[in-house]
Order: structure tokens, then C-alpha cells, then sequence
């Protein structure tokens, strides 16, 4: 598969052995270690800073045969690279200009030295004496130095390399732990990607501040940081390198390699451009700064078709990882209580009704609404939880719908519905053995409606139990169970609301409680709008129809979080999904999830007001805006193929 056609670019970080000031053995192992790049497809590799001569040649820098031998060693590596027309390599080495020494890398492509990046920022403390021996950037007035009859551009306030899928810049350690790192700068200008080409000591504790720093960074910037720092072979006189190296994407770990090795190490990862293109996209802060220019050099790289991608997609975006998820799960759940809580203080209101089904939606919103009035001093006898039987109602659902209510010690109500349903479709002349949508939909707006009117009664409010992915695919009755007064659980996903059930079960819950939130938990997800089967089980099953909720979730959060394109999506979706669906089921679902989300917009169109728990929200006040009219053909097309 060609990844570069999917907007992924693939880089590497390398650290190899060396011996210091010898030139031709550390070039040699660079070159094993690009030809082991090039066997994995990697486009752009960078090594460590100063790695032609190694980092720890002090005086020798001063040497004239050092100096030529590095420039030997580098139009080597240049021959070396001409007949790699799909990788572009850096390496560190130093260069003298005129009468001062400059700490460069070179960029070097099948093309030649595409140019050179002198180090910024020159470190002069207990640890690197640095400007004994190099002059910084800021220190150079030319724009192209002269090598071997070569005129080859030299970075004077920045240089961006544009390739044909990715465009990057260059920064050297020091630069890195600044107050304003040129990284900064060069991502404002469109760079995609920072490689720092480093030579960072070890201490105790230093490595996890150098990780968040370059995570940080790559955050901060809406880019890749691709990190490479001098290992082991250097001179121990003083100080120990460990040959450390991170990828990160977007303040993301992608690939971490390993410390204090003796041996060449290489990570690999792809970096996902068009994800963080997007993110800058919708930053309308994200300008290039008007009165600095940056060198532009356009790079030629070839496309490469891959095996299997050098990272891992969640399928499950939603859900947090195990390590986060005490931390992740109390923010959505104290987002939401706290969004209601507002909401009741703002209004004065002291009760509420809730529409109980013995399902995972409206159990949420009554655990919300529970923790909420324990944090007003409020009641929860003033919680009126309706349980409202209707003709497809089964005996596990209305059980787990009763005992979840005293177990919690709210107000229980239990209004049937079927008279009022059977009643109505009489009025409106529709057959009750009609079980259509006429048929589902009486129901669900008769319970909407005991709802509203039971909150009058009592001078409360409706919470409302929909969720996100039911907003995104239109699985709720316009004016049913569509609208409320607050809907709690309006920015939360179906795969998030059973991990945040799950988590309160487990951690907030008596055991009478959480024996009721688990088998809840194991019931399948249905509207039980149709009547029961021959075992009085649930017929109506919503996945059987509309499809796996955990694919829509990454359907919905690729379109909305990155605005990717069908194909994209389909593609990305494949890799996160293998050995749990087809590509003909995920093709299948995915129709049916843009069809379903066009048609259904303007449900959304005048959605209940409810609180913002992540980065994907469907609020047509908030995150999305979208014309209820708008054609899905062009979405649709791009699937054919």
C-alpha cells in the first residue's frame, strides 16, 4: 500500500555507534543503518548532531584535518545517497565558514546536500562549552556557502524543506530547550515535521523532562518532532550519552527507542500530515509571522508502498487508556455533573424527571443526575425516575430499571404506555399490527411527553439521556426521545458511555448497585420500540440495523476530529480494525453512516442544550454547523472506488 497517497509519511530517528573524531568509521555505520532505512521504506532519517565527527571532540574541532575530513565524509554519504531517490538523510557535522566553526546538519537526497542548518542557539555552560568552539546561526551573513565548487544554501533565519508529501525544518538540541525554540517559527511557516538532531547528556530524572519537553513541543507547534541524540560511543570524560530517541506527533508518543545501547539503535513510525494539517486548519491563529523569511528548498522523494504501517491506530478513540482512565473517566463524569448542576442552580429548579429504560443511556444520566443533586445538598427523592412499559418492553430491562432506581433511592414511576400508544394509533387510524416507524415513533414521543408534562406537574426539568453517536446517526424520534431540557450525555459516544458506566460500577457503586450496572452493561443496545421475541427476549437490536456503534465512534471521530476524507477514513479504519471486521463490512457500515448522518442533520439543527465533554461535539451552537439540505453524493462517490 502507498502510504504517502493517505497523507502518512514515513520517518526514522537513529543513533549510531561512533568513535570519536573517526569520520570513516561513524559514516560507515551510518550508512548500514540507511541501508537497514531503506529495506523498511523510510523517507526521511535523521541522525544525531555532529555524528560524521562525533559529539565529543572539544579542541579537535580546531583541527584542520578533522574539519576536511568531515567535508570528505560527507560528499561520501552524498554518493552514497545518489541512487536512493526515496529517502532524504540528516546528519550533524561542522563546518567551517569563513573564520568561524558552525554546528550544521546537512540535508542530503539522491539530489545532492539540499542544505545546511546551523545551530541556533549555542550552549556555554558547566556541561557544554560549545561556543569555544562554534558560532550560532545568528552569526552568519551568507546565504550559500562554497564546498568543492558546490554552491549549497545555508540557513540564515530558518530553512523549510518542502517535499511532495510532507514539508520540514531542522533544529539542533539546544535550540529545543529555549524559550522560543526556532521550531516555533519554522512549524508557523508550514513545517510538518522538526528533526532535531541532538547530543544530550544523561542525568537522573533528565530523560522524562526531555520526553514532555519534545512532546510539548510537537503539541504546542501542531506538528511531528522526530528526536535523535548521541549514544554511547562518545567520550565519557565527563559527561554519558545515551543515544536517546523519540518520535511524537501532535504532543503524542509514536515510538520511544532504547537507552544506553552499544549497538546501532533506529525507531521507525509513520506521521500522520494530513491529521495535524487539519488541526491547523481550523487554528485561525496559525499564521506565519510577516516580517521574518525562511529559506524554501524544494526536495524531489519518491512514494513507497508498504507492507504494514509503522504505527497503531485505537480503534476505540473514545476510550481512554488504562493508565488514564481513572483520570479521564472522573473529568467526563464531573463535566457532566457539573453542567447540570449549573443548570439547576441557574433555574432554581429542585427536581427533575428522567425516563428510565433499563438501558445504558439513561442509566448514565441517572448516575450523572444522582451525583448532581448529592453535590446540591438536593434529595434524591426529588430524582422522579419514570419507567414508562411499552409493547416491546422485556422483563430484564424493566427489572434492571426498578432495582437501579431504589437502588439509588430516587422517586420510581411506573406509567405504562400501551393504552395511550394503542389509543392514539386508533386516532390517528394507523393498524397497531403496522409495526413501522408510525408505530415506534407514537411511542417514543408518548414517553417524551409524559416526561415534559410530569415535569411540569412537579416544577422540574427533563434530563435528557440521548447520546452522541445516537445524534450522529439520527437514532432517536424527532420531538421523542430526541428533546429534553438538558441533555447530559449529548457529547458522549455509545463506546464511551458503557467504559464510564463500567467505571462507575466498579468504583463508586455498593455491590447491590453494581450487580444492577453490569447486567445492564450485557444487555444489548435497543430501543425496544418492537414487541419482544418468542422467549421474551429483545428482538430489536440497534446494531443489527444501523451497525457496530465502536465503528461508527471511529467513523464519526476521523470526520469530525481530523475532517478526513471518505477514502482516508476507509483506509485508516482498515489498519485499526483488522482481524475485527472486513473491508466489505466496514465499506458496508461506513455508507451507511454518512447516509444516516446527512439525512439527519437537522435533528441536530435544534438539539437540548448539554455539556462539552471532549474534542467532538455535534451542538449546532458550538462545534458543528452543518446545513440540514446538505447533498452527501460527493462523500458517497469517493466510496464506489
Amino acid at each position: 500500500m502507498n502510504i504517502n497517497e493517505h497523507g502518512f509519511i514515513r520517518v526514522a530517528a537513529a543513533s549510531p555507534k561512533v568513535k570519536v573524531a573517526d569520520c570513516y568509521y561513524n559514516v560507515s555505520e551510518i550508512k548500514s543503518m540507511i541501508d537497514v532505512a531503506e529495506k523498511e521504506n523510510v523517507q526521511i532519517i535523521c541522525f544525531p548532531e555532529l555524528s560524521i565527527t562525533s559529539y565529543t571532540c572539544a579542541d579537535l574541532f580546531f583541527q584542520t584535518a578533522l574539519q576536511q575530513k568531515a567535508i570528505e565524509s560527507l560528499f561520501s554519504l552524498t554518493d552514497f545517497m545518489r541512487n536512493k531517490p526515496s529517502m532524504i538523510v540528516i546528519v550533524g557535522l561542522p563546518l567551517l565558514v569563513k573564520n568561524s566553526i558552525y554546528n550544521v546538519a546537512a540535508v542530503i537526497s539522491y539530489e545532492g546536500i539540499l542544505g545546511f542548518v546551523p545551530k541556533t542557539y549555542i550552549p556555554n555552560n558547566n556541561e557544554f562549552y560549545e561556543k569555544r568552539w562554534f558560532a550560532g546561526s545568528g552569526d552568519l551573513n551568507y546565504f550559500f556557502v562554497e564546498i568543492n565548487g558546490e554552491s549549497i544554501p545555508v540557513s540564515v533565519n530558518g530553512m523549510i524543506f518542502h517535499t511532495p508529501f510532507a514539508s520540514f525544518g531542522v533544529e539542533i538540541c539546544e535550540d529545543l530547550w529555549m524559550p522560543v525554540p526556532p521550531s516555533s517559527k519554522l512549524t508557523m511557516q508550514g513545517a510538518d515535521i522538526i528533526f532535531n538532531l541532538s547530543a544530550s547528556n544523561e542525568l537522573v530524572g533528565k530523560n522524562e523532562y526531555r520526553k514532555s519537553l519534545i512532546l510539548q513541543q510537537s503539541g504546542s507547534c501542531n506538528a511531528a518532532y522526530v528526536y535523535a541524540s548521541a549514544g554511547c560511543g562518545e567520550s565519557s570524560t565527563d559527561l554519558v550519552f545515551s543515544g536517546a530517541t523519540i518520535i511524537s506527533e501532535n504532543s503524542k508518543l509514536l515510538a520511544e527507542g532504547k537507552r544506553f545501547s552499544f549497538e546501532n539503535e533506529i525507531i521507525i513510525s509513520d506521521i500522520d500530515i494530513l491529521a495535524m494539517r487539519s488541526d491547523r486548519l481550523k487554528n485561525t491563529n496559525f499564521l506565519p509571522p510577516q516580517d521574518e523569511s525562511i529559506q524554501e528548498i524544494e526536495c524531489d522523494l519518491e512514494p513507497v508502498s508498504v507492507e504494514k504501517m509503522h504505527r497503531i491506530f485505537n480503534p476505540y478513540p473514545f476510550i481512554p487508556s488504562l493508565e488514564k482512565e481513572e483520570e479521564y473517566l472522573s473529568e467526563v463524569f464531573n463535566i457532566q455533573t457539573v453542567g447540570l448542576t449549573k443548570r439547576l442552580n441557574h433555574t432554581g429548579i429542585k427536581t427533575v424527571t428522567i425516563g428510565i429504560s433499563g438501558g445504558l443511556d439513561s442509566t448514565l444520566a441517572l448516575l450523572v443526575t444522582a451525583r448532581t443533586f448529592d453535590i446540591l445538598g438536593l434529595p434524591r427523592e426529588n430524582i422522579i425516575g419514570i419507567t414508562m412499559p411499552g409493547f416491546g418492553t422485556t422483563t430484564r430491562t424493566y427489572t434492571n430499571a426498578i432495582e437501579l432506581m431504589k437502588s439509588l433511592g430516587v422517586t420510581v414511576k411506573e406509567i405504562t404506555i400501551v393504552n395511550a400508544v394503542t389509543q392514539h394509533l386508533k386516532d390517528i387510524e394507523h393498524d397497531i399490527n403496522t409495526h413501522d416507524v408510525t408505530y415506534e415513533n407514537a411511542q417514543a414521543r408518548e414517553r417524551t411527553q409524559i416526561l415534559m408534562d410530569y415535569a411540569n406537574k412537579t416544577g422540574g426539568l427533563v434530563v435528557g439521556t440521548g447520546n452522541l453517536s445516537e445524534l450522529a446517526l439520527g437514532w432517536a424520534t424527532y420531538n421523542g426521545d430526541h428533546m429534553s431540557m438538558y441533555g447530559v450525555n449529548a457529547s458522549v459516544p455509545k463506546t464511551l458511555v458503557k467504559t464510564l458506566v463500567r467505571w462507575i460500577a466498579n468504583t463508586q457503586m455498593d455491590e447491590t448497585s453494581q450487580k444492577i450496572l453490569l447486567d445492564i452493561l450485557d444487555t444489548p443496545f435497543s430501543p425496544e420500540l418492537l414487541p419482544a421475541d418468542n422467549e421474551g427476549k429483545i428482538a430489536q437490536k440497534t446494531e443489527n440495523f444501523v451497525g457496530p456503534y465502536e465503528l461508527h465512534d471511529f467513523f464519526l471521530h476521523r470526520m469530525l476530529r481530523y475532517g478526513d476524507s471518505p477514502k482516508r477514513i476507509y483506509f485508516i479504519a482498515q489498519q485499526a480494525f483488522v482481524n475485527i471486521y472486513s473491508s466489505e463490512e466496514i465499506l458496508k457500515w461506513f455508507k451507511v453512516f454518512y447516509k444516516r448522518f446527512f439525512a439527519q442533520q437537522f435533528k441536530r439543527s435544534c438539539m437540548p442544550d448539554g455539556p462539552k465533554v471532549g474534542s467532538i461535539n455535534l451542538s449546532p451552537r458550538g462545534d458543528w454547523r452543518m446545513p440540514s439540505d446538505a447533498v452527501v453524493k460527493i462523500w458517497l462517490e469517493e466510496l464506489k472506488n
